[in-house]
């Protein structure tokens, strides 16, 4: 049986030195777009939003610990921070690892200090030490039910959820490339367009788990040199950048080694997403992830989540724990 790690990434937006760090950059990277006359940073990637810290990574790591307890090590890649995990059995304790920048980016260092996850996904499959089969998560996402390495891993390659989608009225729209919601969707454009599909055939992966094989991401890396080396000078998010682990899913799907799973197993609360809902619409959503069928819960905004609903964390606890407590 091979074995898989999961790779989670993390920050504090909040702690003082980190917040001093990125606004100091943020104003160096704005004049410096004025000056070489590009376009303003994206929204997408510089609304303080995006590193707001609401306890995510420890309903993250106990997702795994009560549902994932096959997983060889835990590694959380950090800017030279350390988080606070409660709530985690000794043994599984000894699984996490906590990897810094600087350590995925060595030889690269004139990208840091970096505040862009694109950047950073770049370069996560240079941890040393790393399994060759490894689980991705954002901080966010949260396992709901016991999984197995079948979930993830097929004989050949990846278990990709997502769907294929027809972008080719958004590529040939300029003005949108400056929506925040929309960011996402440019940078698996670019991803597709790399390995060499157009824009209306498109596999947008789902918000959830991102299985990934670190030998295709080091093959890719020698294909796509300077395109990887560009896309970890953005300090922030950029439409011009690629999404990693969708580069990575379709040179599987391309040479045929990637699955697809045709049904639905996961749940996605996005960010902006609830600001019509009822309350009731948000508990029935979240009601949801205690179903069975549902393995994967991704709660991009907890904070905006709790002002609907203020019950949230209580059916994230029950959601992620029913396989027992730690």
């Amino acid at each position: 049986m091979f074995e898989v790690d999961a790779v989670i990434t993390w920050v504090d937006g909040a702690d003082p030195v980190h917040l001093a760090k990125r606004e100091r950059h943020l104003v160096l990277a704005e004049a410096d777009a004025v000056a070489q006359a590009r376009a303003p940073l994206h929204d997408n990637g510089t609304n303080p939003h995006r590193w707001v810290c609401s306890d995510e990574l420890n309903y993250c790591v106990r997702s795994i610990a009560n549902n994932a307890p096959w997983v060889r090590r835990i590694w959380i890649v950090t800017d030279d921070q350390t988080p606070v995990l409660e709530r985690i059995s000794p043994e599984f304790s000894a699984k996490i690892s906590i990897i810094d920048h600087r350590e995925i980016f060595a030889g690269y260092e004139d990208a840091l200090p970096t505040f862009n996850s694109l950047s950073i996904e770049t370069m996560l499959w240079r941890i040393p030490g790393l399994a060759e089969h490894f689980l991705y998560f954002n901080d966010d996402v949260f396992l709901t039910a016991p999984v197995t390495r079948a979930d993830f891993f097929a004989a050949d390659g990846p278990v990709l959820r997502g769907k294929w989608t027809n972008h080719s009225d958004l590529a040939a729209c300029v003005a949108s490339r400056d929506e925040a919601c929309l960011l996402n969707h440019y940078n698996q454009i670019n991803a597709a367009q790399m390995i060499g599909y157009t824009a209306d055939q498109v596999f947008e992966s789902a918000h959830v788990v991102h299985p990934t094989q670190r030998s295709v991401m080091a093959e890719l890396f020698d294909t796509y040199r300077d395109a990887f080396i560009a896309n970890t000078s953005y300090r922030f998010r950029d439409a011009a950048q690629f999404l990693p682990q969708s580069l990575h899913n379709h040179a599987c799907l391309a040479d045929g080694s990637a699955a697809i799973l045709d049904t639905r197993d996961y749940l996605h609360v996005a960010v902006g997403g609830i600001d019509t809902w009822s309350a009731d619409d948000v508990s029935g959503y979240l009601r949801g992830s205690e179903w069975d069928a549902i393995k994967f819960l991704c709660v991009n905004d907890l904070p905006e989540v709790e002002r609907s609903f203020p019950d949230a964390r209580l059916w994230i606890e029950e959601a992620i724990g029913r396989s027992g407590a730690v």
